[in-house]
């Protein structure tokens, strides 16, 4: 699979923090390693070390989802949310609060997969409660951190079946 992209970081209002990835990939392969425990746990935060030893999700609107990452020293980052919105192999969107939080209140992440000509781009919109809030997220290392996910992400996408 040839590398068709790489992480793309704007912020199209106060509150949103978008990331946007192309992926050499159809939507379907994509979505399913995004919503597959079994997948997720392969790739999402799992570099330097970290593991990702907890990824309940009950994919359906009004459903949860929990999610631990764990540091090489034994550090958990717990998160979860409850599912607003399911379109399969389109959107997602979900309410998003840290066990230790890290900033104030919730947000709300939707993402989203297009595919044209075989690429699949996949954008992950989050909205804050304030611009205080997605200016602080922003200062931290999250850029470097989905980054490294989704290059993950790009070499585990040939191994994926889907379901």
């Amino acid at each position: 699979m040839k590398r068709v992209g790489k992480l793309e970081i704007t912020t199209p209002s106060d509150r949103e923090i978008v990331m946007t990835r192309a992926f050499g990939a159809p939507a379907s392969l994509v979505w399913e390693a995004y919503t597959r425990p079994e997948h997720l746990q392969r790739w999402l935060g799992v570099h330097n070390g970290w593991t990702f030893p907890v990824c309940e999700m009950d994919l359906r609107v009004g459903g949860s989802y929990r999610w631990v990452s764990r540091s090489p020293t034994g550090y958990e980052m717990g998160m979860g949310g409850v599912y607003r919105e399911i379109v399969p192999g389109v959107r997602i969107v979900a309410t998003e609060k840290f066990d230790n939080p890290w900033y104030e209140g919730e947000a709300e992440g939707t993402v989203e997969f297009r595919e044209h000509a075989g690429v699949t781009t996949l954008a992950m919109t989050v909205r804050y409660d304030s611009q205080a809030i997605r200016d602080a997220v922003l200062q931290t290392p999250m850029e470097s951190g989905v980054a490294a996910g989704f290059d993950t992400l790009e070499l585990l996408l040939p191994t994926i079946a889907v379901a």
